[in-house]
């Protein structure tokens, strides 16, 4: 399946495209919500179950990646993830209305279209991280972060060329959108069949599952991972209801300057780090943006004028951007042997971040009556981090006696 014409570098830029992907999968679907209420008479409840069976089902996969990955192998489990996540995207624009004029029920179509897309997001997911750090370039640490900065570039692509498109061809050419955005999956799975991939365990033989899991280092860095996923959604999915109700912004200009400039400044964040990594070491820079997260938190919250509660939800974005991609690295210059299996337990554990996260401040705002009491409890997150941290540093210096 190699083909010599193509290079690592080639397969860098694939799992770039695979990222990006990854926010297609995150990010469409939400914008034709109302559109399927109106359409298919879908009600708000079944809408709600449609992310919770997104994140669940990948989820799942997280999990089931840790043993499933070894036995299918890189490129097949790669390859199919895209055809999942084409098949899912582009059945939206058909499968609704096919089950509906059978079955007389659109939304069992929605449905087998998210349990495809899901499955597609959650392989991307596990996959690509490992695929980058297995390629033989230099620079590990900021090829992570760079690669993950494109989820944040694709999350604003989706949302800002979704928005032209209906705005030049109008919200009832949907279904042709849908179509459009599942050939960069279906282009993608087509590239990832001729790049070159090399996996973690040619490069260090594979830590057995009990093994990994009798490693304090591995807790550590799920712990760290369960934070980092739990401070970015803790603000970016409650960003615009906050800046809406809490600091008293028009909804335009709360979506632009909340969810949006979270986005903005987490993939500018991601950028930097990729360009200033051999300059600053990562403990430094992970402990800074744990302390920076608490501080913009705590400016979103108590900030005197809308501005600067914007403001921090900004440089929430920015603080969180190094949390994720660098736990990855952490990860595997400290536990070599962890191998796709830790990649896949470590997104498993992120994942549960980014659903306890924002659970925990919507239940929080409803005992309180006030989404801002409810944002303060998401600084606990950022403060574990930092203690986790010192944890390893601490377990770091231990082995090195």
């Amino acid at each position: 399946m190699k083909n010599t014409a193509l290079n690592y570098q080639h397969t860098i830029w694939a799992s770039y495209l695979g990222y990006v992907t990854q926010a297609i999968v995150n990010n469409l679907s939400p914008l034709l919500f109302l559109t399927f209420q109106s359409q298919y008479g879908i009600s708000l409840d079944k809408i709600t179950l449609l992310i919770t069976l997104n994140f669940g089902i990948q989820l799942t996969v997280d999990l089931a990646s840790a043993v499933l990955i070894g036995k299918i192998g890189y490129r097949t489990g790669v390859v199919a993830a895209h055809v999942c996540a084409a098949l899912g995207l582009a059945g939206i624009a058909v499968l609704p209305g096919l089950t509906g004029r059978v079955f007389g029920n659109a939304y069992v179509g929605l449905l087998v279209c998210v349990v495809f897309y899901a499955l597609g997001g959650g392989l991307i997911e596990v996959l690509i991280s490992p695929i980058v750090e297995a390629c033989p370039t230099e620079g590990k640490a900021a090829a992570m972060s760079l690669l993950h900065s494109f989820y944040c570039w694709g999350q604003m692509g989706v949302v800002l060329l979704s928005t032209l498109f209906f705005a030049v061809a109008g919200i009832g050419r949907w279904k042709l959108l849908c179509a459009l955005w599942a050939l960069l999956p279906a282009c993608n799975a087509l590239y990832f069949l001729r790049v070159p991939l090399r996996t973690l365990e040619e490069e260090h033989n594979a830590m057995p599952l009990a093994r990994l899991f009798r490693q304090k280092m591995f807790w550590v860095f799920f712990v760290l991972m369960l934070c980092a996923g739990a401070s970015e959604l803790s603000m970016s999915q409650w960003a615009s209801a906050f800046a809406e109700a809490g600091l008293h912004v028009d909804k335009a200009v709360g979506d632009l300057a909340g969810p949006c400039m979270f986005a903005v400044f987490m993939g500018t964040a991601r950028v930097l780090h990729a360009r200033l990594s051999e300059k600053i070491p990562l403990m430094r820079v992970m402990v800074g943006c744990g302390m920076l997260c608490i501080v913009s938190y705590l400016l979103a919250v108590y900030a005197p004028l809308p501005a600067m509660g914007l403001l921090g939800c900004g440089l929430c974005g920015f603080s969180v951007g190094v949390m994720w991609p660098g736990t990855f690295s952490l990860a595997t210059e400290t536990l070599p042997g962890g191998g796709t299996a830790m990649f896949a337990l470590l997104a498993l554990a992120g994942d549960i971040g980014c659903s306890f996260g924002p659970t925990v401040v919507g239940m929080a705002a409803v005992e309180s009556g006030d989404l801002k009491s409810g944002l303060m409890m998401a600084v606990l997150f950022p403060i574990l981090l930092c203690i986790g941290m010192l944890l390893w540093k601490n377990l770091k210096a231990g082995e090195a006696r």
